[in-house]
């Protein structure tokens, strides 16, 4: 009875962990998820690099979270693959020293964070502080998931089951090693499972021995993260996660033999056993880091052979990336499979248009008469891709198609449109806006730069969410695009009355370019809502939107 009891209370103290850890990483996210591209490319050198994802795992509390988000960039070609991975190497680090703050024992804290991150959440509107709400509850749920932890060996902590296995585990390191890497695995981070296997030793369920061994076996188990979730990617995605796995596992392979064999691993406990396992872990990425960083440059060559680009696209199918190429003439007679290659389209339509913005400010500054044209070009692709879907969708039979298949055509159909007018606002709007400001020879004020930085950044987090929004048809993703399309509202609000404000106080910088700031934010936001449109009907269709905004019986007014 006590096993099944300790099984319980292990299995709900652990998920409590999993969430805890989840929830502070999506309110970072949420917050300021639309800054960390900027963040990982402003970085060139290797030191710099490694620093920054120091900084980011210590904030997302997750190292496959930094290690996604410098696979993607570096697969689309805005970070190398050395900055990528001193990154990485950086961000397993950064981890490690999560694992340090959240081992104290804080838990007079925790009603302090629930009480304030709990008020911010509910009470305050602002978007920000409702998220760092988010993030202060989380943090509390992470200190109390560890006193459940704790408390959940109580019962079998004097039985014969508990030291049986810490026996074991103590003698056969490999075992140990091999337990480690698969709960590192399995729970889907190495932060819970190295606080988990901290816990443990602290409590003196288990020997320093099988923590150290089980400690390098997640961090060897954590590097198979980013590699299986990044596994139906382009190859070029793949090779980071590839190369931290290499590097990090043979590491850990290595100290795991070296520790058990030369030498006794009770040496490393220069405090107490969980302390020092703690050490042990940081210790064991800061090698990692030293050794690797100097040699990024030059894994990239022989991981290249490893993992070759395929022959391009262009070589076997010419029409590959022409508009209108996933949509499959002979799908018209199946609902499912047209509506299938439709989004499929409107996927590659989304990202020729997310291709248009992103380098939207980088025109502004540069001004490069062939940045603009390869912009504009780029919108007779999108008005080419809406041409195709159009005559897609009229050349598909309405009766073999039922009521909800055709509303779900015509969302699309809409959607396109939408995407079209996007691009417009980008190809007509804002290269004309930077083509004045040349002439011009205008100067935005540091302040207003920074405001067309923070609401660009912001739209284009909503762009990565529109696309799953576009193949998932998930109601939550949906409701936080609207959530978000408020929330350049209000950026674009924010920002256009603190532009006034410099006027008044008279800025120079921000009378040159008044006009073209406030034309700017009004292009941004007019943007974002053509983005955001791919929400509208997974809403209605759930209920969730509203037909209108007026009053309903409002009283008339006394004249």
């Amino acid at each position: 009875m006590d096993i099944i009891r300790f099984l319980i209370s292990l299995a709900g103290a652990t998920m409590l962990l999993l969430f805890a850890v989840r929830m502070v990483r999506t309110g970072i996210e949420r917050s300021f998820g639309a800054s960390f591209q900027r963040l990982l490319t402003s970085n060139n050198s290797l030191v710099g690099a490694a620093t920054v994802g120091i900084a980011l795992a210590i904030v997302l509390q997750s190292s496959a979270a930094v290690a996604l988000l410098a696979t993607g960039f570096s697969a689309g070609g805005y970070m190398s693959f050395a900055t990528a991975l001193a990154v990485v190497l950086g961000g397993d680090l950064g981890s490690a020293l999560v694992i340090q703050v959240l081992s104290f024992r804080l838990d007079w804290l925790v009603p302090v964070l629930l009480a304030f991150g709990g008020w911010m959440f509910v009470k305050v509107e602002q978007k920000r502080w409702r998220q760092l709400g988010r993030i202060l509850m989380g943090v509390a749920f992470i200190l109390i998931s560890l006193r459940f932890l704790r408390e959940a060996m109580d019962p079998i902590r004097d039985s014969a089951f508990l030291p049986a296995i810490s026996n074991y585990l103590a003698q056969d390191y490999v075992t140990a090693f091999i337990v480690g890497a698969v709960l590192a695995f399995v729970m889907h981070s190495s932060v819970a499972a190295i606080l988990m296997c901290v816990t443990l030793v602290q409590i003196g369920a288990l020997p320093f021995a099988a923590g150290l061994s089980l400690v390098l076996g997640a961090n060897f188990g954590s590097a198979f993260i980013p590699v299986w979730l990044s596994r139906g990617q382009p190859v070029s995605a793949r090779r980071i996660p590839y190369a931290n796995l290499g590097l990090r596992g043979s590491l850990a392979s290595l100290a795991l033999v070296i520790l058990n064999t030369l030498f006794d691993p009770a040496m490393l406990i220069i405090a107490s056993p969980a302390q020092s396992l703690i050490y042990a872990h940081i210790g064991f990425n800061l090698v990692l880091l030293v050794l690797a960083l100097p040699v990024c440059r030059l894994l990239e060559t022989p991981v290249r052979q490893l993992f070759p680009d395929p022959q391009t696209a262009q070589e076997h199918d010419p029409t590959k990336d022409v508009p209108g190429a996933a949509l499959d003439p002979e799908a018209v007679d199946r609902p499912a499979r047209a509506i299938a290659c439709i989004k499929q389209e409107l996927l590659r339509m989304t990202e020729r248009v997310e291709g248009m913005f992103r380098p939207v400010l980088s025109i502004y500054e540069d001004t490069d008469p062939q940045s603009i044209a390869a912009v504009r070009a780029r919108d007779l692709e999108v008005n080419d891709s809406l041409a195709s879907i159009r005559d897609y969708v009229a050349s598909i039979p309405r009766k073999t198609c039922s009521k909800a298949e055709l509303k779900t055509i015509r969302g699309l159909m809409e959607y396109a449109i939408r995407l079209e007018t996007a691009g417009d606002v980008v190809a007509k709007r804002l290269t004309a806006i930077a083509e004045e400001r040349r002439e011009a020879g205008a100067r935005f004020s540091r302040e207003g730069w920074s405001e067309l930085i923070r609401i660009q950044e912001s739209i284009l987090a909503n762009l990565r969410l529109a696309k799953n929004v576009l193949l998932s048809d998930d109601l939550e993703s949906a409701r936080l695009l609207m959530t978000e399309k408020t929330e350049v509202k209000r950026l674009e609000y924010t920002s256009r009355k603190r532009h006034l404000k410099r006027l008044q106080n008279g800025d120079r910088d921000s009378m040159q370019s008044s006009d073209m700031h406030l034309e700017t934010i009004r292009a941004f936001r007019e943007f974002n809502s053509h983005i955001a449109a791919v929400a509208y009907p997974i809403l209605y269709r759930n209920g969730q939107l509203l037909e209108t905004r007026l009053i309903e019986d409002m009283e008339p007014a006394e004249s």
